[in-house]
Protein backbone atom coordinates (compact mmCIF):
# COMPACT_ATOMS: atom_id res chain seq x y z
CA UNK A 1 0.00 0.00 0.00
CA UNK A 2 1.16 3.69 -1.17
CA UNK A 3 1.24 6.53 1.89
CA UNK A 4 1.26 9.62 0.93
CA UNK A 5 1.48 12.62 3.70
CA UNK A 6 0.52 16.07 2.06
CA UNK A 7 0.93 19.86 4.50
CA UNK A 8 -0.26 22.61 3.11
CA UNK A 9 0.54 25.61 4.94
CA UNK A 10 0.39 29.59 4.34
CA UNK A 11 3.38 32.06 3.25
CA UNK A 12 0.59 34.55 5.31
CA UNK A 13 1.95 34.89 8.84
CA UNK A 14 -0.73 33.45 11.20
CA UNK A 15 -1.88 36.18 13.75
CA UNK A 16 -0.81 36.34 17.46
CA UNK A 17 -3.00 38.01 19.89
CA UNK A 18 -2.97 38.54 23.90
CA UNK A 19 -6.01 37.24 25.46
CA UNK A 20 -8.05 39.48 27.26
CA UNK A 21 -7.33 36.31 30.32
CA UNK A 22 -4.03 35.42 31.58
CA UNK A 23 -2.65 32.00 31.94
CA UNK A 24 -3.98 29.71 34.27
CA UNK A 25 -2.26 27.31 36.91
CA UNK A 26 -4.10 25.34 40.00
CA UNK A 27 -4.91 26.89 42.99
CA UNK A 28 -3.17 23.76 44.94
CA UNK A 29 -1.48 20.27 44.70
CA UNK A 30 -3.87 17.26 43.95
CA UNK A 31 -2.92 13.63 43.65
CA UNK A 32 -4.48 10.11 42.57
CA UNK A 33 -3.14 6.60 42.49
CA UNK A 34 -3.86 3.80 39.80
CA UNK A 35 -3.08 1.58 37.45
CA UNK A 36 -1.77 1.77 34.26
CA UNK A 37 -3.21 0.07 31.29
CA UNK A 38 -0.54 -1.28 29.43
CA UNK A 39 1.93 -1.78 32.14
CA UNK A 40 -0.64 -2.60 35.02
CA UNK A 41 1.91 -0.95 37.45
CA UNK A 42 0.33 0.87 39.91
CA UNK A 43 1.17 4.63 39.72
CA UNK A 44 0.10 8.31 41.71
CA UNK A 45 0.40 11.30 39.86
CA UNK A 46 0.04 14.81 41.59
CA UNK A 47 -0.71 17.98 39.83
CA UNK A 48 1.09 20.85 41.15
CA UNK A 49 0.57 24.60 40.67
CA UNK A 50 3.63 26.18 38.20
CA UNK A 51 4.42 29.84 37.64
CA UNK A 52 3.87 31.48 34.37
CA UNK A 53 5.49 30.53 31.28
CA UNK A 54 6.65 27.33 32.93
CA UNK A 55 4.36 25.03 30.60
CA UNK A 56 2.70 21.66 31.23
CA UNK A 57 5.83 19.14 32.04
CA UNK A 58 5.93 15.74 33.80
CA UNK A 59 8.55 14.72 36.27
CA UNK A 60 9.25 11.32 37.04
CA UNK A 61 10.03 10.94 40.29
CA UNK A 62 10.42 7.35 41.33
CA UNK A 63 13.99 8.04 39.32
CA UNK A 64 17.08 9.18 40.69
CA UNK A 65 17.51 12.16 38.91
CA UNK A 66 14.11 13.47 38.53
CA UNK A 67 13.83 14.22 35.16
CA UNK A 68 11.60 16.45 34.11
CA UNK A 69 9.96 15.74 30.54
CA UNK A 70 8.10 19.11 28.69
CA UNK A 71 4.32 17.98 27.33
CA UNK A 72 5.50 19.40 23.72
CA UNK A 73 5.07 17.42 20.20
CA UNK A 74 8.98 17.05 19.47
CA UNK A 75 8.92 14.66 22.64
CA UNK A 76 6.46 12.08 21.24
CA UNK A 77 8.81 8.47 20.80
CA UNK A 78 5.98 6.57 20.56
CA UNK A 79 1.88 5.58 19.50
CA UNK A 80 1.42 2.23 20.09
CA UNK A 81 -2.41 2.82 20.90
CA UNK A 82 -1.60 5.51 23.23
CA UNK A 83 0.94 8.73 23.17
CA UNK A 84 4.32 8.25 24.91
CA UNK A 85 6.97 11.43 26.02
CA UNK A 86 10.50 10.88 25.98
CA UNK A 87 13.64 12.52 26.90
CA UNK A 88 17.05 11.32 27.20
CA UNK A 89 15.87 7.15 28.21
CA UNK A 90 13.21 9.03 30.15
CA UNK A 91 9.60 7.93 28.83
CA UNK A 92 5.90 8.41 30.17
CA UNK A 93 2.92 6.99 28.57
CA UNK A 94 -0.59 7.04 28.05
CA UNK A 95 -0.59 10.55 28.59
CA UNK A 96 -3.82 11.83 26.30
CA UNK A 97 -6.57 11.64 28.57
CA UNK A 98 -4.84 13.84 31.56
CA UNK A 99 -3.74 16.36 28.47
CA UNK A 100 -7.31 16.67 27.27
CA UNK A 101 -8.14 17.44 30.75
CA UNK A 102 -5.83 19.54 31.46
CA UNK A 103 -6.52 21.51 27.50
CA UNK A 104 -10.64 21.60 28.73
CA UNK A 105 -9.75 23.45 31.72
CA UNK A 106 -7.59 25.98 29.50
CA UNK A 107 -4.55 25.45 31.95
CA UNK A 108 -1.39 26.81 30.62
CA UNK A 109 0.84 25.79 33.68
CA UNK A 110 1.50 22.24 36.08
CA UNK A 111 3.93 19.82 36.86
CA UNK A 112 2.62 16.76 36.92
CA UNK A 113 4.78 14.37 39.25
CA UNK A 114 4.80 10.76 38.31
CA UNK A 115 6.32 7.44 40.47
CA UNK A 116 5.97 4.81 37.66
CA UNK A 117 6.42 4.82 33.65
CA UNK A 118 2.53 5.20 32.82
CA UNK A 119 -0.36 7.87 33.54
CA UNK A 120 -3.11 5.81 35.59
CA UNK A 121 -5.81 4.40 33.24
CA UNK A 122 -8.71 5.62 35.48
CA UNK A 123 -11.89 3.81 33.96
CA UNK A 124 -11.04 4.81 30.70
CA UNK A 125 -12.06 8.26 30.25
CA UNK A 126 -11.07 11.86 30.75
CA UNK A 127 -13.36 11.91 33.95
CA UNK A 128 -11.00 10.75 36.65
CA UNK A 129 -8.67 13.72 35.72
CA UNK A 130 -11.50 16.51 35.19
CA UNK A 131 -12.47 15.49 39.08
CA UNK A 132 -9.17 16.19 39.68
CA UNK A 133 -8.63 19.74 38.59
CA UNK A 134 -12.02 20.53 40.04
CA UNK A 135 -11.02 19.32 43.17
CA UNK A 136 -7.65 21.39 43.01
CA UNK A 137 -9.29 24.58 41.80
CA UNK A 138 -8.26 26.62 38.45
CA UNK A 139 -6.40 30.11 39.01
CA UNK A 140 -5.33 33.29 37.12
CA UNK A 141 -1.91 34.18 36.95
CA UNK A 142 -0.51 37.85 36.35
CA UNK A 143 0.99 36.90 32.81
CA UNK A 144 -1.38 37.35 29.40
CA UNK A 145 -2.12 34.54 27.96
CA UNK A 146 -1.22 34.11 24.08
CA UNK A 147 -3.42 32.71 21.23
CA UNK A 148 -1.81 31.87 17.70
CA UNK A 149 -4.71 31.90 14.97
CA UNK A 150 -4.87 30.49 11.75
CA UNK A 151 -4.95 32.30 8.46
CA UNK A 152 -5.21 29.65 5.59
CA UNK A 153 -6.32 25.84 6.35
CA UNK A 154 -3.33 23.62 6.65
CA UNK A 155 -4.34 19.45 6.61
CA UNK A 156 -2.62 16.14 6.69
CA UNK A 157 -3.43 12.91 5.10
CA UNK A 158 -2.01 9.66 4.76
CA UNK A 159 -4.03 7.02 2.60
CA UNK A 160 -7.71 7.38 4.37
CA UNK A 161 -6.65 9.08 7.56
CA UNK A 162 -7.35 13.10 7.45
CA UNK A 163 -7.02 16.12 9.51
CA UNK A 164 -7.67 19.44 8.41
CA UNK A 165 -7.45 22.45 10.86
CA UNK A 166 -9.54 25.91 9.37
CA UNK A 167 -8.92 29.50 10.19
CA UNK A 168 -11.81 29.89 13.13
CA UNK A 169 -12.77 32.13 15.64
CA UNK A 170 -13.01 29.36 18.27
CA UNK A 171 -11.42 26.64 19.42
CA UNK A 172 -13.98 23.54 17.85
CA UNK A 173 -13.42 19.70 16.80
CA UNK A 174 -15.10 17.40 14.40
CA UNK A 175 -14.55 13.76 14.07
CA UNK A 176 -15.75 10.94 11.82
CA UNK A 177 -14.95 7.71 13.30
CA UNK A 178 -15.49 4.60 10.43
CA UNK A 179 -14.61 1.14 11.13
CA UNK A 180 -17.02 -0.27 8.23
CA UNK A 181 -16.25 -4.00 9.00
CA UNK A 182 -17.76 -3.36 12.89
CA UNK A 183 -21.31 -4.00 12.95
CA UNK A 184 -21.59 -1.55 16.08
CA UNK A 185 -18.95 0.52 14.49
CA UNK A 186 -19.13 1.24 11.47
CA UNK A 187 -19.52 5.43 10.80
CA UNK A 188 -19.99 7.71 14.00
CA UNK A 189 -20.09 11.62 14.17
CA UNK A 190 -19.75 14.93 16.58
CA UNK A 191 -18.35 18.08 16.77
CA UNK A 192 -17.90 19.87 19.73
CA UNK A 193 -16.81 23.53 20.93
CA UNK A 194 -14.12 23.63 23.11
CA UNK A 195 -15.30 24.90 26.45
CA UNK A 196 -15.11 23.37 29.87
CA UNK A 197 -18.50 22.72 29.69
CA UNK A 198 -18.81 20.89 26.82
CA UNK A 199 -15.42 18.35 27.55
CA UNK A 200 -17.18 17.65 30.89
CA UNK A 201 -21.09 16.76 29.55
CA UNK A 202 -19.90 15.52 26.22
CA UNK A 203 -16.27 14.13 25.84
CA UNK A 204 -14.44 13.19 28.92
CA UNK A 205 -17.05 10.45 29.79
CA UNK A 206 -15.94 8.66 26.98
CA UNK A 207 -14.08 5.58 27.62
CA UNK A 208 -11.45 3.77 25.48
CA UNK A 209 -12.43 1.37 23.21
CA UNK A 210 -11.31 -1.97 21.24
CA UNK A 211 -12.60 -4.58 19.30
CA UNK A 212 -12.61 -7.93 21.31
CA UNK A 213 -10.19 -9.70 18.77
CA UNK A 214 -7.75 -7.01 19.16
CA UNK A 215 -7.96 -7.28 22.85
CA UNK A 216 -7.29 -10.62 22.98
CA UNK A 217 -4.17 -10.49 20.79
CA UNK A 218 -3.12 -7.92 22.84
CA UNK A 219 -3.07 -9.29 26.17
CA UNK A 220 -1.87 -12.75 24.91
CA UNK A 221 1.29 -10.71 23.96
CA UNK A 222 1.79 -9.23 27.48
CA UNK A 223 1.05 -5.73 25.62
CA UNK A 224 -2.24 -5.01 28.40
CA UNK A 225 -1.43 -5.86 31.90
CA UNK A 226 -3.95 -3.41 33.51
CA UNK A 227 -7.05 -3.67 31.00
CA UNK A 228 -10.50 -5.06 31.85
CA UNK A 229 -14.10 -4.21 30.99
CA UNK A 230 -13.98 -1.49 33.64
CA UNK A 231 -11.62 0.37 32.10
CA UNK A 232 -12.19 0.08 28.35
CA UNK A 233 -15.35 -0.79 26.20
CA UNK A 234 -15.06 -4.03 24.47
CA UNK A 235 -16.77 -4.98 21.17
CA UNK A 236 -17.77 -8.27 20.06
CA UNK A 237 -19.36 -8.62 16.67
CA UNK A 238 -22.45 -6.87 17.38
CA UNK A 239 -22.20 -6.79 20.79
CA UNK A 240 -21.08 -4.53 23.57
CA UNK A 241 -18.87 -6.74 26.77
CA UNK A 242 -19.77 -4.14 29.22
CA UNK A 243 -22.76 -4.98 31.41
CA UNK A 244 -23.51 -1.41 31.66
CA UNK A 245 -23.07 -0.64 27.89
CA UNK A 246 -22.69 2.41 26.14
CA UNK A 247 -22.52 5.82 27.98
CA UNK A 248 -23.25 7.58 24.19
CA UNK A 249 -24.61 5.76 21.30
CA UNK A 250 -21.45 7.32 19.60
CA UNK A 251 -19.32 6.87 22.54
CA UNK A 252 -16.12 5.28 20.33
CA UNK A 253 -15.95 9.26 18.09
CA UNK A 254 -16.61 11.42 21.22
CA UNK A 255 -13.41 9.19 22.60
CA UNK A 256 -11.63 9.71 19.33
CA UNK A 257 -12.10 13.33 20.20
CA UNK A 258 -11.00 13.18 23.92
CA UNK A 259 -7.67 11.17 22.41
CA UNK A 260 -6.91 14.33 19.65
CA UNK A 261 -7.56 16.86 22.13
CA UNK A 262 -4.70 15.60 24.55
CA UNK A 263 -2.63 14.90 21.21
CA UNK A 264 -3.17 18.36 20.09
CA UNK A 265 -1.87 20.15 23.37
CA UNK A 266 1.25 18.63 22.54
CA UNK A 267 1.73 21.72 20.50
CA UNK A 268 3.04 23.45 23.27
CA UNK A 269 0.99 26.45 22.84
CA UNK A 270 -2.84 27.48 23.08
CA UNK A 271 -4.12 28.41 19.44
CA UNK A 272 -7.61 28.60 17.69
CA UNK A 273 -9.36 26.93 15.10
CA UNK A 274 -11.49 24.49 14.07
CA UNK A 275 -10.06 20.94 13.27
CA UNK A 276 -11.58 18.04 11.20
CA UNK A 277 -10.32 14.66 11.60
CA UNK A 278 -11.21 11.21 9.95
CA UNK A 279 -10.32 7.94 11.05
CA UNK A 280 -6.90 9.72 13.27
CA UNK A 281 -5.21 8.06 15.24
CA UNK A 282 -2.68 8.75 17.72
CA UNK A 283 0.66 8.20 15.21
CA UNK A 284 -1.41 10.76 12.82
CA UNK A 285 -2.55 13.25 15.69
CA UNK A 286 1.19 13.92 16.83
CA UNK A 287 2.63 13.91 12.90
CA UNK A 288 -0.17 17.14 12.72
CA UNK A 289 0.65 18.31 15.77
CA UNK A 290 4.10 18.37 15.27
CA UNK A 291 3.38 20.18 11.67
CA UNK A 292 1.24 22.91 13.41
CA UNK A 293 3.63 23.62 16.00
CA UNK A 294 6.33 23.52 12.97
CA UNK A 295 4.01 26.33 11.07
CA UNK A 296 3.18 28.35 14.04
CA UNK A 297 6.62 28.90 15.23
CA UNK A 298 8.47 29.64 11.69
CA UNK A 299 6.02 32.11 10.42
CA UNK A 300 6.29 33.95 14.10
CA UNK A 301 10.29 33.31 14.18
Amino acid sequence: MTLSVAIQSSTQSPKVSSSSKNQKTLSEAVSMTGMGLFTGQKVEITLKPAEANFGICFQRVDLPDKPILPAQVQYVRGTPRCTILGKNGTTVQTVEHLLAAIKAFDIDNLLIEIDGPEVPIGDGSGMPFMELIEEAGVCYQKVAKKFYHLTTPIFWSQGDVQLVALPSDDFKVSYTLNYPNSEILRSQFHTVLVTEENIKEQIAPCRTFSLYEETVSLIEQGLIKGGSLENAVIIKGGAILNPEGLRFPDEMARHKILDLLGDLSLVGFSFVAHIIAIRSGHFSNTSFAKELRNHFLMENS
